[in-house]
Formats: C-alpha cells, sequence, structure tokens
C-alpha cells in the first residue's frame, strides 16, 4: 500500500489520530487512533515503536477496536511514557483475518522533560545581532599593544580585507573599530526598532575580527572597551527594557590565547608552549606541539578537551566564565556549534546559567531540526530539558527564503508543521528566527540576484552590487519574508544593517560596517513598524498559529490569544491573488504584497 493511502488512515498532526498533539512532556499518555476504512476489512491494530533513548528497545501496543464512525473503523489505544525522556520512532500496523498486513510510515514522538521551566522572554520578543567590530565606532582606535598585530581602517567605508595575504591566508587581523560605547549610543536607535534583546558576536579578547577564537574569555577586547563598559551597556539596555544575550564559543580557543600561546603573546605559559603548562590537557595534542585537534582543521582554533575537569569548572563552576557575565550584566548565552559540545557540558552550562540567574538564557547554534540531530554519532539532547532552551532556526530561515525565490507556500507550511510537532512548544516559542546572520549571505542580495555569486571570483563579490531592477526586487522580497518572520512564534532576529539595505555575499562581504547616515530610511521605517507591531500585539508574542491559504505563491496565518486574532499574508507571486477569511469575507492581495491585518472586528490593516 503506498503511504499516501496509510496517511488518510493516520495523520500526527490531526488530534482525532493522535492527542495531544506534536512533542509531549515525560509521564503523558498519548492517544493513538487508526482510521481506515471499513470496507479494507482490518481486524486488529498495533503500535510499534522504537524507545532510542533505552537502547533501542522496541514495545507493540494493541490498539482494540473501538467503534466505527461513519464509513471508518476506528482503532485506538494509548502509549505511557513515564520514566521516559528522548525520541520514540513508532509506525501503526492493520491485519485481516487473512494475516495479510498493512503499515504506515515511520513517525517521530519528542518526549520532554515536563519540569522544564524556560524563559519567556526570549520568544515574545525582537532581537538584534550585532558583529560588534562593524556596527558603531566613536573614535578610530589605536592597536599598539594589541594582541593578534591588528590593522585598523581609518575610513569607516573601506572594504574589509577579503584576500590571502602572501601566505595563502586570510588571517581576519583588520579591524574597524566598532566598540560597546558605540553600540550603547545606540541603544535608542534600536528601541525604535522595537528591539528587547541584543545578541553580540564575541566580545572577548581575541585575535581576529570576528573574536570566535577567544584568547581571554575573563577580559572584554581592548578595542571594544572594558568590563565598566559592558556593564554600563548591559544596565542602559536594561533601563530600556531590553537584555543582553553574549555568544558562548567554548568548542575552541585561539591559538594566540593566554591558553594556548602559541605565538607567545602572553606571559602565562601556555599550552603550545609546554606540556607542563597548567592549560596542556586543555587541548588535544596528537604530537605536541604541531599536531593538535582543531576546528575544522583551522589551526588558529585549537579544539578545547571537553573531558578535562579543570577547563570544565573554569567554564561553568561558581566562579566559572558563564557566571561571571552573567553576574555583570548578561542575561544569556548563545552557544556557538553546540552540536560540538558533549550534552553534559550544554547541561552544565545550562545548570551554571539557571544557578545564577533563574531566567538566564541558552540558545544553541544548531543548523538542522534540533530534536533530531545527530552528532559524532550521538542523537542529542538539546531541547529535551535541560540544556538549550532553543535554537537558532536556520530550518526556518532555508524554507522561507526558497518561498520567497520561487518556491511553494505548502512545503514552507509543511517544514514549519514538522518542527512544531517535533519540537517542545517552549522550543518551538522561543528560536531565534531569521533570515541571515554573520554565517550567510545578506537576505537583500539573495533574494534580489537569487545566487550566491560563486560564479564568480572574491573580487567580483566584493566589487558587486545590484542594479536598480534587482535591488527593487530584493526590497520587495525582504519586505514579504520580514513580515512573515515577525508574525510567526519565535523571536524575530534582525541580523544588523538588513533594516538599512546592507547587501553582501558571504563572509567578510556580508559583515561590511553599518552605513550610519545612508541607510535605505523606507525599509528601516518598515522594520520599525514590525517591531513595534510585534511588542505591542500580545497575538504575535504568545498566540496561537493556525494555517489559512497555503498554496504556490500566497502563504497565510493567524496568530490568536484572547479575543485578540492578526492575520499575516503575503503574496509573492506576480499576479493578484484572493484570500478567503475563516468568516467568509475575502481579501484582494496584489501582485508581490502583503500585510499584517486586524481581524477581531472589520479586517483592518495594520502594516
Amino acid at each position: 500500500m503506498h503511504i499516501a493511502e496509510t496517511q488518510r488512515w493516520f495523520d500526527p498532526s490531526d488530534l482525532r489520530c493522535k492527542a495531544p498533539y506534536g512533542a509531549v512532556p515525560s509521564g503523558e499518555r498519548v492517544r493513538f487512533t487508526l482510521r481506515p476504512p471499513r470496507r479494507a476489512a482490518f481486524v486488529r491494530a498495533k503500535l510499534i515503536a522504537q524507545w532510542e533513548f533505552d537502547g533501542g528497545r522496541v514495545t507493540e501496543t494493541d490498539l482494540p477496536w473501538v467503534g466505527l464512525e461513519g464509513a471508518l473503523d476506528l482503532f485506538s489505544g494509548e502509549l505511557c511514557t513515564a520514566g521516559y525522556t528522548g525520541l520514540v520512532w513508532y509506525s501503526l500496523r492493520l491485519e485481516r483475518f487473512d494475516g495479510t498486513r498493512e503499515e504506515t510510515e515511520t513517525f517521530q514522538l519528542t518526549v520532554y522533560d515536563g519540569n522544564e521551566t524556560v524563559p519567556g522572554w526570549f520568544g515574545e520578543g525582537v532581537t538584534y545581532q550585532i558583529f560588534p567590530d562593524r556596527f558603531c565606532r566613536l573614535s578610530v582606535p589605536d592597536p599598539a599593544g594589541m594582541v593578534g598585530g591588528r590593522t585598523v581602517h581609518q575610513s569607516w567605508e573601506e572594504e574589509p580585507v577579503y584576500l590571502p595575504d602572501e601566505h595563502g591566508e586570510i588571517r581576519n587581523r583588520d579591524f574597524f573599530g566598532g566598540s560597546l560605547a558605540g553600540i550603547r549610543s545606540k541603544l535608542p536607535y534600536l528601541q525604535s526598532l522595537g528591539v528587547e534583546t541584543i545578541y553580540l558576536c564575541p566580545i572577548f579578547e581575541a585575535a581576529e575580527n570576528h573574536r570566535y577564537g577567544a584568547a581571554d574569555y575573563e577580559k572584554i577586547d581592548p578595542m571594544l572597551g572594558s568590563e565598566a563598559d559592558f556593564t554600563a551597556l548591559c544596565d542602559a539596555a536594561h533601563r530600556l527594557g531590553m537584555r543582553i544575550m553574549l555568544d558562548g564559543v567554548f568548542n575552541h580557543t585561539g591559538f594566540v590565547s593566554k591558553y594556548f600561546n602559541g605565538d607567545g603573546f602572553y606571559p602565562t605559559l601556555g599550552a603550545g608552549q609546554s606540556p607542563d603548562s597548567p592549560y596542556a590537557g586543555w587541548f588535544y595534542f596528537q604530537q605536541w606541539p604541531h599536531r593538535y585537534a582543531s576546528w575544522w582543521g583551522i589551526y588558529s582554533m585549537p579544539t578545547t578537551n571537553k573531558e578535562n575537569p579543570q577547563w570544565l569548572e573554569y567554564i561553568t563552576g561558581e566562579k566559572g566564565i558563564i557566571r561571571h557575565w552573567l553576574r555583570l550584566g548578561a542575561d544569556g548565552w548563545r552557544l556557538d556549534v553546540a552540536d560540538e559540545l558533549p550534552d553534559r557540558v550544554v547541561h552544565a552550562i545550562h545548570a551554571a546559567a539557571r544557578a545564577e540567574k533563574p531566567d538566564a538564557l541558552i540558545i544553541g547554534e544548531v543548523w538542522e531540526d534540533a530534536s533530531q540531530k545527530v552528532a559524532y554519532d550521538v542523537r542529542r539532547r538539546h531541547i529535551l530539558g535541560g540544556h538549550c532552551d532553543s535554537v537558532m532556526n536556520y530550518p526556518l530561515k532555508n524554507a522561507l527564503l526558497a518561498f520567497l525565490l520561487g518556491g511553494n507556500a505548502a512545503q514552507f507550511q509543511a517544514e514549519m508543521e514538522q518542527l512544531r510537532q517535533n519540537y517542545p512548544r517552549w522550543a518551538f516559542y522561543s528560536a531565534m528566527n531569521s533570515l541571515g546572520t554573520h554565517d550567510t549571505l545578506r537576505a537583500l542580495t539573495l533574494l534580489g540576484t537569487g545566487t550566491d555569486g560563486k560564479d564568480h571570483d572574491r573580487d567580483w563579490r566584493a566589487h558587486f552590487a545590484m542594479d536598480e531592477t534587482q535591488r527593487a526586487l530584493g526590497v520587495a522580497r525582504l519586505k514579504l519574508g520580514a513580515l512573515v518572520l515577525y508574525a510567526f512564534p519565535g523571536s524575530p532576529t534582525l541580523y544588523y544593517g538588513d533594516e538599512a539595505g546592507m547587501e553582501g555575499f558571504e563572509d567578510p562581504f556580508n559583515r561590511r560596517t553599518f552605513p550610519w547616515g545612508r541607510e535605505d530610511k523606507g525599509l528601516t521605517a518598515y522594520f520599525a513598524a514590525l517591531g513595534q507591531a510585534r511588542k505591542g500585539f500580545s497575538s504575535l508574542r504568545r498566540g496561537e498559529l493556525n494555517w489559512l491559504r497555503c498554496d504556490g505563491r500566497v502563504l497565510s496565518f493567524t496568530r490568536s490569544l484572547e479575543g485578540e486574532a492578526l492575520l499575516c499574508a503575503v503574496n509573492a507571486g506576480d499576479h493578484p491573488a484572493v484570500l478567503s477569511l475563516p468568516d467568509g469575507r475575502r481579501l484582494r492581495l496584489e501582485s508581490m504584497s502583503g500585510g499584517l491585518y486586524r481581524l477581531d472586528g472589520e479586517p483592518e490593516q495594520l502594516i
């Protein structure tokens, strides 16, 4: 029997077939009901479940016949999840008198720790991601004496260094001098965008401008400012109702760091200098000193030894890095390459954060469905409770961009509905949703050109700027994508400068300096309106998601809470479309248009 046919008998998203909907807390009894046609002559049904986190144990549960519904037989029974957290892979089997069988495809049931309490503040509001070196500088810094042999661009408008040096390396040692004080000076601007969380890419001392290879976790990079500047930023943000989330890069440090000290810059004895270093056990040496494990083989980022108890205490102990910076004003951590941190380490980080600040947040960098993620042959526990509160929602980014670039809205709906079924509600509603980050192309460039530019060399990509037609298309698509993003469950996350119309392909072209005074003011005003709507409507912050028409180039859904109902409707096609509303009224959508509408009363277009 084709899966398409058995799917009509059982749909895990239909409460008549599986209840409750989606993921369940441990201990919940889940009811499964098969609904085959009477004429199919089935007499028995079973639920076959594989409990992956219990050694792959397989159980079979009878689903007795419980009656008829019209021309359908109903076979129904319950599965008890008491004492278990993890994934259950299940299928449903139907048998006839003659022994012939039909079986559904295999489905996923996520069973999570129901005692988990996740801070609600993050998923409700807008997040703004800042690459600190490139956001705002108040003066041109002097790099003398700083780690890394840095150079500083005198002009804020210069292009970042993008070509290899004489050794064939791109060393990322060119800085522009953005600072924490500069960020603090722009807090009123961020407030005008409706921002409630500021996510800062790494701010700790490091040799490279991206600072993803920490040289000293205990020290703010001097080009960014001081510990006092950090505290002042946190205090000022808090007064304006904003929170600060830091980037925790604990999977690796810098080759140039006080821990490894590969170039001897620091007075401490680093692991790369002596086997007697107090940090020697923090790294994996195959042959000291030249052969050591590093992130993706990049020698400048030696991988840390997560089995070393001193390293773990340094990061997660009472006086460790996690708690120290929360104590000084941070409100949460985003964990870089969370998949490469063992579950017990992520759990220790989570526990340390909660011990210091009960509403501290932990977000993991995961590029796939986090409920299914396998890393180093281990199924990860990212969102089962006690680890990550949620993750960066790259599946949403990819699905939404694919739709905007010509895909079918039904595919976007299907992919998001799968995530909603697989994730605990708190993880789905606390996801970091974006159209782009520091690791991806600028959304405007991708949406305007439809390409990553890799069919040209780096010099071409560095100097490329969209023509008038491409830019108009990119802006139109970006507005539609932002509308969906700000109306969808999870935190709408804005990568700095996207609201100003910044263009660029991959790193470093997506990390140019913010164009203060040269912004696309119309685009900025649009994002500000979205941000204020997100802040002002409780249905956008916490409301239920219900899909309306999702087919072809039309994507629509509602968010509702306590009598307040808002509609997000997008037509990304080249022709007008008509959308039927729940109350029978019809809404005309012009080509390449969208809107946010209030439905509790006469439809009113808000944006």
